[in-house]
């Protein structure tokens, strides 16, 4: 009974997966290496024409903007993520649960609603201009709305968590024993820190690097509603050659570029676990 059970998961895993997941982007890489059609969005003959087109300035200007932008997340989410999550491994395991059931509690509500609500904060009659000028903080409201700061606010928003987690993941199964030992041998707090504490953690530094720093350069509709048509990101451009120019080849090119970059990040976490495995810790 227990063989036939598992070959049938086998069976849907691997068929899942091949149907959803490797076909499509077999599709992806087929469309960004044939030539853009009006009539049929693409066709023969086979080119590299649009990934010719990613080295494009104009182009080329917004993928090094959206690499800043997500770069300046990343950043953001691992200066708060990383004592965050420090802290939270330290709590007694009962509120350790409660804390974690609020980390996750936004992801209930749909991603586009909360970053509506985050707008509705930052504008310029919002909540927070009208809180600071009722304090006489300030006496004109500030502009936060559609300006750099307000899209990196709302990708902190949405992706924070995903650094968290992985970074708690780390900083549960981190072992006194070793922190025990550098302090015998003498180690202050800042040497512990960052001889032992910072190479320990840094396959969960990583792997929340991964979760947020590509995500961040994908999530089109978080400048679309707070940044306005200056501060663009690599799923904007995406978006808008698929939808509005009707140029299926560079879209599916930049789609794979991020493909890439994700694989590159999967190929440095994994070389860090490796690493600290091979060092006996």
């Amino acid at each position: 009974m227990q063989q036939p059970f598992r070959t049938a998961v086998l069976v849907l895993v691997w068929g899942w997966l091949l149907l959803l997941v490797l076909a499509p982007n077999l599709l992806v890489v087929g469309a960004s290496v044939m030539t853009r059609d009006s009539a049929t969005f693409i066709s023969l003959p086979l080119n590299l024409d649009a990934y010719r087109q990613l080295f494009n300035p104009l182009y080329l200007d917004v993928f090094l903007h959206s690499l800043y932008m997500a770069a300046m997340t990343t950043l953001v989410c691992l200066l708060i993520g990383y004592p965050f999550a420090w802290a939270l491994s330290k709590v007694p395991k009962q509120r350790q649960m409660l804390l974690i059931f609020l980390l996750i509690v936004p992801f209930w509500t749909n991603s586009l609603v909360r970053t509506y609500a985050l707008k509705l904060i930052l504008a310029t009659n919002g909540l927070l201009n009208n809180a600071l000028m009722s304090l006489g903080v300030i006496d004109t409201p500030m502009q936060m709305l559609y300006t750099e700061g307000a899209v990196i606010i709302g990708l902190v928003y949405l992706l924070l968590p995903f650094m968290i987690l992985p970074l708690y993941a780390v900083f549960d199964g981190l072992r006194e024993d070793l922190l025990r030992a550098s302090h015998d041998l003498g180690a202050g707090r800042l040497s512990t820190f960052i001889h032992v504490i910072v190479p320990l953690t840094l396959p969960g530094v990583l792997a929340g690097i991964m979760l947020v720093l590509l995500p961040a350069m994908g999530l089109f509709f978080v400048p679309d509603i707070l940044g306005g048509s200056r501060n663009l990101l690599v799923g904007n451009v995406i978006k808008n050659q698929f939808l509005d120019a009707r140029n299926w080849p560079f879209g599916a090119a930049a789609s794979i570029m991020l493909t890439l970059a994700m694989a590159f990040l999967m190929l440095a976490h994994r070389l860090s676990k490796r690493r600290i495995g091979e060092d006996g810790v």
